[in-house]
C-alpha cells in the first residue's frame, strides 16, 4: 500500500493515559508512521474504568468502562482509532465499530509477583494474594484454597506499589504488561496455562475503528497477525456465547498445534467452589471456523455446568 495522499492529515489514536496503555499506543503509532510515512498523534484520555478504583468492575459497568470514552472520541472525529488490550474489550462492540486488526500476541500467561515467594506453590498458608479478576480468583482457590484473596484495582504501577507497600504477599498480573514495560524481572513465576488458564484475548492488542473508515481499516490489516487473530476470535466466541463479562469467572485460551487450533475454556461458579472445563482441537483456516470452534466449546461448558450454575452467572435484576 502506498503512503497516504494526505500526509498533512494525521491519524489520531485515542488511548488511556496509564503507562501501559501509552506504551501500546506508541508502539502502534511507530509502526504506522514507519510503514506509511504518515503522521500519527495520540489523544490521551482518562476513562471511568481508570477513575473508579474502590469497587469491582463487575459492580460498576464492566470492562466497557475502559473503552467507552475512546469510542466517543472516535465517533466525534477527535480520533480515528483506539488501541486496546484485547482482554479489556467487550465481546460486542457498539454499532458502527469494528476490530480492524489483532496484533501478534505477547506472553499470554498470568504472572506471580512477590517480594518474598518464588511461586504460587511456595506461598504459606493464609498468604494474602491480590487480584480483582474473578477468573483468577476461582482458579487460585482451586489450586490453593488456603490462600486469602483480596481485591486489587488500579493500573499496573499502582498494583505494584501496593504490593511493595506490604499490603499483599503476592499479586497476580498479566505477564504481557510487565514485559512490555520492561518489568519482566518482577515476575517470580510464569503460571502455566495448565494451572491458570488466561483470559480471552490476554496478551494481544486490538485496534478499533469506525466500520465506515475503509482506508484506515485496510491500512491496519498490515499490522494484523492472523494466527493470533484466529486464536483470540475463538476465545472471544466462548465468552460471547456464554454472555461473558468481568462478572463471570471464565477463562479461554487457544494455541496452535500445527494446522489445528486447540481451544480450552474453564468456567467457575460465582458463589461455590468448582470449575467445569472443555477442550477441543480442529483445523481452523477462517474467522468463521474460529468462531464456530468457540461456540462448540461454549456449548460443552454449558452442558457440563447445567441450568442452575448458568442461572447463578446471570442473576435476575432486582426490582427497585
Amino acid at each position: 500500500m502506498t503512503a497516504s495522499s494526505k500526509p498533512t492529515s494525521p491519524w489520531v489514536i485515542a488511548t488511556r493515559e496509564s503507562r501501559l496503555a501509552l506504551w501500546q499506543a506508541e508502539h502502534v503509532r511507530d509502526l504506522l508512521q514507519t510503514r506509511f510515512g504518515r503522521t500519527v498523534e495520540l489523544l490521551g484520555m482518562t476513562t471511568k474504568g481508570d477513575q473508579i478504583l474502590d469497587r469491582a468492575l463487575s459492580k460498576v459497568g464492566g470492562k466497557g468502562l475502559f473503552v467507552k470514552e475512546l469510542e466517543v472520541a472516535i465517533e466525534e472525529g477527535r480520533a480515528h482509532l483506539a488501541v486496546h488490550s484485547l482482554k479489556d474489550v467487550p465481546m460486542e462492540l457498539p454499532e458502527g465499530f469494528v476490530l480492524a486488526a489483532v496484533m501478534e500476541r505477547e506472553d499470554p500467561r498470568d504472572a506471580l509477583v512477590s517480594p518474598k515467594y518464588a511461586s504460587l506453590a511456595e506461598l504459606p498458608q493464609g498468604a494474602v494474594v491480590g487480584t480483582s479478576s474473578l477468573r483468577r480468583q476461582v482458579q487460585i482457590k482451586a489450586l490453593r484454597p488456603d490462600l486469602k484473596i483480596e481485591p486489587l484495582r488500579g493500573n499496573l504501577d499502582t498494583r505494584l506499589r501496593k504490593l511493595d507497600e506490604g499490603l499483599y504477599d503476592a499479586i497476580v498480573l498479566a505477564a504481557a504488561g510487565l514485559k512490555r514495560l520492561g518489568l519482566a524481572e518482577r515476575i517470580r513465576e510464569h503460571i502455566p496455562a495448565e494451572q491458570m488458564l488466561p483470559a480471552a484475548g490476554q496478551g494481544a492488542l486490538g485496534l478499533e475503528v469506525r466500520t465506515a473508515d475503509a482506508e484506515l481499516r485496510q491500512a491496519l490489516l498490515h499490522l494484523a497477525h492472523e494466527p493470533t487473530w484466529l486464536a483470540t476470535l475463538a476465545e472471544r466466541a466462548v465468552s460471547r456465547a456464554l454472555g461473558g463479562s468481568c462478572s463471570m469467572p471464565l477463562a479461554a485460551f487457544a494455541h496452535w498445534e500445527g494446522a489445528q487450533l486447540v481451544l480450552e475454556a474453564r468456567l467457575g461458579h460465582p458463589e461455590q467452589a468448582g470449575i467445569v472445563s472443555a477442550r477441543q482441537a480442529v483445523a481452523v483456516r477462517s474467522h468463521a471456523e474460529a468462531d464456530a470452534l468457540g461456540q462448540a466449546v461454549a456449548a460443552t461448558l454449558q452442558a457440563q455446568a447445567g441450568p442452575a450454575w448458568l442461572a447463578a452467572l446471570h442473576p435476575a435484576p432486582q426490582a427497585d
